[in-house]
Parts: structure tokens; C-alpha cells; sequence
């Protein structure tokens, strides 16, 4: 009788641990399509994100067609607009503006210009949904412009590769492009435009480059006094205080006169200059010329090209 129990407890015991294997795979089996849906949840947060960022939209309210023929075309600004600046990214993270909005070389310079060298990652400034993905030989090169939910465009030009697809939808921080030298341009740089309906707005009354921030939480556009805005802008967080025409720059370059470039000296570069003679007009080294301007000595200059040289 003992022994009778003695294999019915054996039974059970194995018939227990032969489940175990079974139990572990229902359970497998049953966690699968729970990982799946976890995987799935963040991708539709991030899609709710969009969608509530979209229809909260002043852009919905600003812009009646969404077009990838042209980079900008003005129509009627509103005499007032509260322009959200939160949730922004620093386009790059270069300090240096060299040249302003406003008056330059004869005519009017549609945003600003910020030193920055070929392959330098360049990032959307807002989220947004990219309208255009461009080149452009005879002025902004490959660019790339955005249209933001906030109700701004910007446009970043000059760039050397495009990283995004027209159509893409973009969050702020998000790599768009490089650095380059690419288009009308004499010198790798980021061409940085704000636009409200088309039409330019100084980035200096949104962007503080040298801080790396934006100047608030918002900007209120006033159609009324944007223009003394902008020249008061230009003075805090531009180049100098003011834009310089090609006739100032030519003699500050020949003269070797500080630009007001955060204390930096520059060179225009003449037809038919090299490394070695403009080392020897500036009393510096062929060596210093290429670690400042980050080229090398086979580097071939262009007249016009500005070089650093302290």
C-alpha cells in the first residue's frame, strides 16, 4: 500500500515538472503581443504629439497652401501675432554671427549669417513639417526650409548635405543638414532666415546666438514698430551694432581693421593671393592661417573669401 502511494506522489511530482517548460512558454506566448503593444504605445504618443502640435497650429490659421515650388512668397502679415518661441533648439551651437540682418552690399540681407564649418551638424530650430529641400547655385545653395507650428518658417542655407526628406515632420533638435559653403557664399557658414507669412523677420529679436538662447517664452510681432525692433535687435545681438556695406568691409579687410567680429581680424582675400602672401601682408604663419580658418595648405582660395588671421 506504502509503495502504491510512494508512485502516485512520483507521478505527480514529474507530470508538475514536465508542465513547468509548457507554463513558462504560455506565459512567452502571452507576453509577446503585450511587448508589442508597449513598442506600439510610444509610437502613437509621439503621432498624438504631432497631431495636437498641428492642431493647436497658428500656422493652420496664417498659410492657405502648402507649396515646395518656391522658398518663400510674402503674403498679408497680420497687424499683431504671439510668436511661441518654447520648445526651441539653437539651429547650431557656433556663437559667432558675422554679418546682420538688414542694408548689405546694396541690398537688403534677409537674415543673418553664423560661422560654422563644413560638416557641422545644423538642427531644426522648432518642430515643424519640412516644405522644401532644395539647391539653389546662384543663392542659398542646398537649403532646407521649415514650416513650424508656431506659425514661423525658417530657411538654412548653404548647407553641404541634406539629412531630411520634404514632407518630413521634424522635431525641434532634430539634424536636418551640414554645414557648408555651398550656393552664393564666399566662406562656410549657416544662412539663418525667420519668416512670418514670407516675408523676413530679423532672427536677432528671436535667437540670442552668443547665449544660445531665445529672448523669451515669446515675441509679440507688432506690424507697427517690427522695424525699430529690429534695428534695436541688430545693435544687442548683431555684428557691431550694425550691418556693414561691401565698401566698409573691403577697407576694414585692407587696412586691417577690426570688424567689430567678437575682437577677430579677417583678410579679403584679391585675385591671385595665396596662404603664403596674405601670412606675410598679416605678420602671421601659413600654419595659423589654416588652424583658424580650419583648411589646408592645398586649400584654393577664392577671391572674395574672408579669412581669419588672429
Amino acid at each position: 500500500m506504502l509503495i502504491k502511494k510512494l508512485k502516485t506522489i512520483a507521478a505527480i511530482a514529474c507530470m508538475s515538472l514536465c508542465s513547468l517548460p509548457m507554463m513558462g512558454q504560455d506565459l512567452l506566448a502571452r507576453q509577446a503581443p503585450v511587448d508589442k503593444k508597449m513598442r506600439a504605445v510610444d509610437s502613437v504618443a509621439l503621432h498624438r504629439l504631432i497631431l495636437q502640435e498641428q492642431f493647436d497650429s497658428p500656422a493652420a490659421d496664417l498659410y492657405d497652401e502648402w507649396e515646395n515650388r518656391y522658398a518663400h512668397r510674402a503674403t498679408e502679415l497680420p497687424d499683431s501675432f504671439r510668436i511661441d518661441l518654447r520648445g526651441f533648439c539653437m539651429p547650431t551651437d557656433n556663437k559667432v554671427v558675422t554679418s546682420n540682418f538688414g542694408p548689405r552690399w546694396g541690398r537688403q540681407h534677409k537674415g543673418i549669417d553664423v560661422k560654422v564649418y563644413i560638416g557641422d551638424t545644423i538642427r531644426a530650430a522648432f518642430s515643424g513639417k519640412v516644405r522644401i529641400v532644395n539647391y539653389e547655385a546662384k543663392g542659398y545653395g542646398k537649403y532646407v526650409v521649415i514650416r513650424h507650428y508656431n506659425g514661423l518658417e525658417t530657411i538654412y542655407g548653404h548647407m553641404s548635405k541634406h539629412l531630411v526628406a520634404e514632407n518630413q515632420e521634424v522635431r525641434a533638435g532634430e539634424p536636418i543638414g551640414l554645414g557648408g559653403n555651398t550656393g552664393r557664399s564666399t566662406g562656410s557658414h549657416l544662412h539663418f532666415e525667420t519668416r512670418l507669412c514670407g516675408v523676413a523677420l530679423n532672427p536677432a529679436i528671436l535667437f540670442d546666438f552668443r547665449n544660445q538662447d531665445v529672448v523669451g517664452d515669446s515675441y509679440m510681432f507688432h506690424r507697427s514698430t517690427y522695424e525699430k525692433e529690429s534695428i534695436v535687435a541688430n545693435r544687442l545681438r548683431g555684428v557691431g551694432g550694425r550691418a556693414y556695406s561691401e565698401k566698409e568691409e573691403t577697407a576694414a579687410a585692407s587696412s586691417g581693421k577690426r570688424n567689430n567680429y567678437a575682437g577677430t581680424s579677417f583678410h579679403k582675400v584679391s585675385k591671385g593671393e595665396t596662404l603664403s602672401s596674405i601670412a606675410r601682408k598679416r605678420g602671421t604663419t601659413i600654419q595659423d592661417l589654416c588652424r583658424l580658418n580650419r583648411i589646408t595648405k592645398k586649400t584654393k582660395l577664392k577671391p572674395g573669401q574672408i579669412l581669419k588671421y588672429n
